[in-house]
């Protein structure tokens, strides 16, 4: 299997001499070390270590006939609480809301019927009280996607019991929450002006994602287009192919409203925001929005990590071994983007305390940065006073 891995590299990484990385030298440097490996996990361990010597992003080992240790998946409740000494149980501070017709991407505290309210107490979890010390998470150890009865009790004192199913995760519903309050906060900051989308990843998911946020947001004053935490994928392309579209005219009907041509082109400045957790595609979308001039970049230097992957090679108990197929070179930096990432226009950072506080200070940034850019921008707008006529001059 050692062998295996290593001889993938050889035949499938981007170029034969493999970056000038003596490998012959690195398989008999390893090799040394298989007699005293005594674990799957350590021959993992083994194997990524003999690839990270080839100094390249996307050289993985993942899977393979490793011992699954018993699971015990806690359940979530898609809420914020905080222990009530007076009222003796979990004051429920917030109640996220996701996608109402996904269960798994709403609060189960939503279900309709259950009349669970925000300042509500949780008092028991399937028939234990709570305490200071034992807490609803404990609690909820071992009930992930199970039905479970919760003790409530009412700002008038009313306990009740109700059964609720709890989620497995709680990322999907939190990821939606975080969205959209950057959504509503960019709106109230613009006075609606300014639109806001954010893409996760560069596959369906986030394909989808960003047609959702620009769809609904590409026919304001401006827009914002948020790249953080962007897990990387192959979609780019197609997103910069929409925000690279130049508004030229406008189709104006009788009964329809007027629409922009070409259509779902973004009619005002565009501001970018990246972090230092954008990789792999989303470093090269990162690049490629300055590279396009589509407006100033706000955030930390990007991953840096663009050499893309097909990951099909297993060795014989199912591990997946990944070699580096498809390096990326720029016209201005070359292969450079490849361990360093795509430098800001505007470097800002989050601090721990700015967390904490629960302020952004790089979309906080990007909103200034769109004020300046509409204080120059002058919009198009057709001139429908002044419409073409047919009528015969009168003899």
């Amino acid at each position: 299997m050692y062998r295996e891995a290593w001889r993938l590299q050889t035949e499938q990484f981007w170029v034969a001499d493999l970056s000038d990385v003596d490998w012959d030298r690195v398989y008999d440097r390893y090799k040394a070390v298989l007699p005293r490996v005594r674990t799957r996990s350590e021959l993992s361990d083994l194997i990524w270590e003999m690839h990270g010597e080839l100094g390249t992003s996307h050289a993985y080992e993942m899977g393979g006939d490793l011992r699954v240790p018993p699971q015990y998946r806690r359940g979530f409740l898609g809420a914020d609480y905080r222990w009530d000494d007076e009222r003796k149980g979990y004051r429920i501070e917030r109640i996220y809301r996701g996608d109402s017709w996904d269960r798994n991407a709403d609060s189960p505290l939503a279900e309709p019927g259950l009349d669970v309210r925000e300042g509500d107490i949780l008092l028991a979890i399937a028939g234990t009280r709570l305490s200071a010390d034992l807490t609803p998470d404990r609690l909820l150890v071992n009930t992930a996607g199970t039905e479970i009865a919760l003790g409530i009790t009412n700002k008038r004192g009313d306990e009740r019991t109700i059964v609720v199913k709890t989620l497995a995760s709680e990322a999907p519903l939190r990821y939606r929450a975080w969205v959209e309050r950057n959504r509503r906060y960019v709106a109230e900051k613009s006075g609606g002006a300014v639109g806001y989308l954010h893409v996760p990843d560069m596959g369906p998911w986030g394909f989808a994602e960003f047609h959702r946020g620009y769809l609904s947001e590409f026919d304001k004053r401006g827009l914002i287009v948020d790249i953080r935490y962007n897990r990387g994928g192959h979609v780019s392309p197609l997103l910069l192919e929409k925000l690279n579209r130049k508004r030229i005219g406008f189709d104006v009907s009788r009964y329809g409203p007027v629409e922009p041509y070409p259509p779902e082109s973004v009619g005002g400045p565009i501001v970018g925001i990246t972090n230092q957790f954008a990789g792999s595609d989303g470093d090269i979308f990162s690049h490629a929005f300055k590279l396009y001039k589509l407006g100033p970049l706000v955030g930390k230097r990007t991953w840096g990590g663009v050499i893309g992957i097909n990951p099909y090679h297993h060795l014989v108990d199912g591990t997946v071994t990944t070699q580096p197929e498809y390096s990326f070179w720029f016209v201005d930096v070359g292969w450079n983007v490849e361990n360093y990432g795509t430098d800001p226009d505007y470097d800002v950072d989050i601090a721990p305390h700015d967390y904490r506080n629960d302020r952004d200070p790089q979309l906080d940034r990007a909103l200034e940065l769109m004020d300046r850019s509409l204080a120059a921008h002058v919009e198009i707008r057709p001139d429908l006073t002044a419409r073409p006529s047919l009528r015969l001059p009168e003899s």
